[in-house]
């Protein structure tokens, strides 16, 4: 038994309150915003329960259950490299233009579950709450999402301070009683929210001392009463058809604030209670932080290769493939995509255990988390410059070929030493989907910031560096002589 897509849609008609242009959506499975990425959500659970594909998507939980390969808890170095072929299969299904998967905060809370003994340290009935959770939604193969960012206000003043004049600004405890916490306030980013099961809330941000209000971890379905998303633009609904826009028609995954109107959080669903430190060591004691990002770099990987492979296409649309510059510029995208699939593979190599468990290597990680905010609108750019003018001549929608007059035209016009007019022409939507539309602007922040500001991933790499074993390269050397 393996979950599947008619499963996962059904699922999310549940009656969560989600908020797009002024009105409550209703039915995300069938409102024309966001149907599309529904479905395509539902097509990672058909691809997994495909019995070509089951042994490879999936693993046996328990007899006769099987769930995605997210959730196996890797023991060996052979154990991740299956895992992660997974996850690059899954990747390839959105081009890498889903970034919060189902495989990704399940990643997140898998490697959370590794280091159980940091909730045990913490306080043991919430640790043994986080267990039964985690238990549960991994045997159900639940879509996770999460929100684990402060709503950003006043960016010179502590998340604590954010609440005078504005007391329900940033999410935090406002009761508590023998059924549970009460919540109250905001959270970002809820990507994937929409088409998600349940949201784990957090706070993946430093707090200090004096804000244990703030400071706490649950899970809730996303129809807990009293929750609210709020959505962004839809640029699914904006799509004009899937030829001109096939990107964001069909994996606009979308992004939420989400607001607690006092909402309920029973104690078997907390976590983490009252403990700035804690909201600290569950991601970074534990792999968590480290397992969510492995996930993100396999994605990115994945999209990287689609962006190159986009590349070399169009420059074959518009005859420009064997001008020696335009390949210069195809190796230097294709090494560039190659570097991140190759940090991927020794991140992987260089892993190491912990307990029973087999984890990358983390400054690996961050070094590919450093390179790839820099690397991933670089590599939009060089593609924009390899279209040139082609991507601004294209025909306003696929309606223009329905008449006969226009068709001709554009047939005599869209001219390729490749291709049709007409496979010119939807290639070059295509390329404009993913590097020029405002669904390609918001995917380009995305990969910029999902993992925090390039100071924070700068950080990362400091912090988990082997200064020491760089140290000693230097001694052996400077050891050798002296004033003599």
């Amino acid at each position: 038994m393996v979950k599947t897509g008619a499963e996962h849609v059904a699922s999310v008609n549940d009656g969560r309150s989600v908020y797009l242009d002024g009105k409550v959506v209703g039915d995300v499975s069938a409102h024309p915003a966001f149907r599309n990425a529904v479905a395509s959500a539902g097509m990672l659970y058909d691809f997994q329960a495909a019995p070509e594909n089951l042994e490879a998507m999936t693993f046996e939980l328990s007899p006769g259950r099987r769930v995605n390969r997210a959730w196996q808890l890797p023991e060996s170095y052979e154990d991740l490299v299956v895992r992660r072929k997974a996850l690059v299969a899954q990747a390839e299904l959105t081009g890498g233009f889903l970034g919060r998967s189902p495989d990704h905060v399940a990643s997140s809370i898998c490697g959370q579950y590794m280091g159980f003994e940091v909730f045990e340290r913490h306080d043991a009935k919430r640790a043994a709450a986080f267990r039964d959770w985690f238990e549960d939604v991994r045997r159900r193969d639940v879509f996770l999402t999460y929100v684990i960012n402060n709503v950003q206000g006043d960016r010179s003043k502590a998340f604590g301070s954010q609440q005078e004049g504005a007391e329900d600004m940033v999410a935090r405890i406002v009761d508590e009683d023998a059924g549970g916490i009460t919540i109250r306030g905001a959270k970002l980013f809820a990507t994937s929210s929409i088409m998600a099961n349940e949201i784990y809330v957090s706070s993946g941000q430093p707090l200090m001392p004096g804000e244990e209000h703030l400071a706490f971890s649950c899970a809730l379905p996303m129809n807990a009463p009293g929750l609210k998303l709020l959505s962004r633009k839809s640029f699914e609904a904006h799509a004009v058809s899937e030829f001109d826009n096939p990107l964001s028609a069909r994996y606009d995954e979308n992004d939420a604030l989400v607001f607690f109107d006092d909402v309920k959080v029973p104690w078997e669903r907390v976590f983490t209670y009252r403990d700035t430190d804690m909201c600290r060591a569950q991601f970074h004691d534990t792999p968590g932080h480290v397992y969510q990002n492995y996930q993100a770099q396999i994605r990115l990987s994945v999209k990287l290769r689609f962006l190159v492979g986009l590349a070399r296409a169009l420059t074959d649309i518009i005859g420009t493939s064997n001008f020696p510059q335009v390949r210069d510029t195809l190796g230097k995208l294709a090494a560039q995509a190659a570097m991140i699939e190759g940090l991927v593979y020794g991140m992987e190599a260089a892993g190491y255990r912990r307990g029973p468990y087999y984890l990358p290597d983390r400054h690996l990680l961050y070094t590919a988390q450093v390179f790839s905010q820099e690397l991933y609108p670089q590599v939009i750019g060089t593609i924009r410059e390899l279209a040139g003018g082609a991507l601004l001549m294209l025909p306003s929608s696929v309606e223009d070929f329905s008449n006969d007059e226009l068709a001709r035209i554009i047939r005599l016009t869209q001219i390729s030493p490749a291709v049709s007019g007409e496979d010119r022409v939807k290639l070059l939507k295509l390329t404009w989907d993913a590097v020029g539309s405002e669904f390609a602007s918001r995917h380009q922040q995305y990969e910029m910031f999902y993992a925090g500001a390039q100071y924070v991933t700068r950080g990362h790499s400091f912090r988990t560096y082997d200064w020491a074993g760089a140290a000693k390269a230097v001694d052996v050397i400077a050891s050798r002589y002296g004033l003599g």
